[in-house]
């Protein structure tokens, strides 16, 4: 029995000082993310008490607790209004384009780069493709009315040079969408191929070999080993990709959108905008802001869940 405490001594004292170390180790880790969880609190979870705005009358003057209650008053008057199924078809439709055209675009980008000979030129093309990004929608949306000009624009000249009467691209509802798609492939397409880039660097290069001594070329090492080892980080993207599929950027709209074309550019963001801000119907917009988290939430659940039954893979 004595033996037995000594040995207990002996072994317990060594997990202590284990312990004690972890502890350190864990609060110096808790300190590094401690002002980033306390801005996420205080940007992300505080302002969450606005949602209560969305069933009152809310007033300025008399602030969110004496407002008067309404309960379910403006998220009906929203689902019932004509313009609610306007703006939200718009969001729906900009945002399928987004997915089928703009969230494949960085993976060919990333195959294809990744197949370039010589690291030089793979680094040229990947710092190129990065540059848009760094811009403004203001500098993109300016760069684009320039080049679709009727007048100076380049895209109206080479069509000049086969007899093609000026286009007025800008201000053609048929266009319009297929012009915002274009135009964000083009600025976020290379920044959104950085991690693809890092997935596919971190491949085990014993993999390729393998598939070269089985006779593989270039398009089948890319098809069976590139492809499936950037899958999970194409399944996590796409699965974030799709709890924003009710919301899109507004300054990228806004600026690129104009009065005749209205019709197929108002998405839910510049609605909130010109009803919200504008019209000071600020309970209105807040009920829609609230409407539109709940739909992505359940998407975002529903995707993660079929991908688990599908793939075996998913965000949680």
């Amino acid at each position: 029995m004595h033996a037995s405490k000594i040995g207990g001594a002996s072994t317990g004292k060594p997990r202590r000082r284990k312990r004690r170390g972890s502890y350190k180790t864990q609060f110096a880790l808790y300190t590094l993310i401690a002002p980033v969880l306390l801005l996420i609190f205080i940007f992300n979870y505080i302002p969450m008490y606005g949602i209560l705005i969305s069933f009152q009358d809310f007033s300025p003057f008399r602030g969110v607790g004496d407002s008067p209650w309404v309960g379910f008053k403006h998220i009906a008057y929203f689902l019932s209004d004509e313009a609610f199924w306007q703006v939200m078809r718009n969001t729906l439709i900009i945002n399928f384009y987004d997915l089928l055209f703009g969230f494949t675009a960085p993976i060919v980008f990333a195959l294809l780069a990744n197949e370039l000979i010589g690291s030089r030129i793979k680094r040229l093309v990947q710092t190129i493709s990065y540059l848009p990004h760094f811009l403004s929608w203001i500098v993109v949306s300016g760069f684009f009315y320039q080049m679709l000009s009727p007048t100076e624009g380049i895209v109206n000249a080479v069509l000049g040079w086969f007899q093609i009467e000026p286009q007025y691209f800008m201000v053609n509802k048929e266009w319009f969408r297929a012009i915002l798609v274009s135009s964000g492939i083009w600025k976020e397409v290379g920044w959104s191929a950085i991690l693809y880039f890092a997935v596919i660097a971190g491949i085990d290069s014993s993999l390729y070999e393998a598939t070269m001594i089985d006779g593989a070329g270039r398009f089948r090492q890319m098809l069976h080993v590139t492809l499936p080892g950037m899958l999970p980080m194409i399944i996590l993207l796409l699965l974030l990709k799709l709890s924003t599929i009710f919301a899109i950027g507004f300054e990228r709209i806004f600026v690129m959108q104009n009065p005749l074309v209205l019709d197929v550019s108002d998405v839910i963001s510049t609605y909130v905008y010109r009803v919200g801000l504008l019209g000071s119907q600020y309970s209105l917009t807040t009920a829609i802001g609230f409407i539109q988290s709940i739909l992505g939430f359940v998407l975002l659940v529903s995707a993660n869940r079929l991908s688990k039954r599908l793939v075996g893979m998913g965000l949680y």
